[in-house]
């Protein structure tokens, strides 16, 4: 049992009706509109390092925002392709005498990637 005459005047007892502390809720709070519109310009502002941006932004903030959850999966489903052909593109610029071709097609492919994420971004930004 708890002696409440020995517990520091702020706090509460244990055995009282309140908690012994107070904490953050555990539920994350949704995002207002502007962080909305922010994170799902973000999302396909990424699509410039490939499609995990874009991943991780949905995966984290999807819940929060119907915005970002929405053009966060668009983004994602836009840059998966092109990440896809980049990285085989990268893999196979190994193989000697043919390997700069494939690195041609990654390094268009990234160029045409980054245009189009920023395009994206600027269009769902306005």
């Amino acid at each position: 049992m708890v002696d409440q005459a020995s517990a520091p005047s702020g706090s509460r007892s244990v055995t009282g009706n309140a908690p012994a502390f107070e904490s953050i809720s555990a539920q994350a709070e949704p995002l207002d509109i502007s962080q909305d519109r922010q994170f799902a310009t973000l999302a396909h502002l990424g699509g410039v390092a490939g499609a995990l941006p874009s991943y991780l932004i949905h995966r984290t903030l999807g819940d929060r925002g119907p915005f970002t959850r929405q053009e966060s999966r668009e983004a994602l489903n836009f840059s998966l392709l092109p990440t896809l052909i980049i990285l085989v593109g990268i893999a196979l610029s190994l193989i000697p005498a043919v390997g700069w071709v494939f690195a041609l097609v990654a390094a268009l492919t990234w160029v045409v990637l980054a245009v189009q994420s920023v395009i994206a971004g600027i269009k769902v930004n306005q």
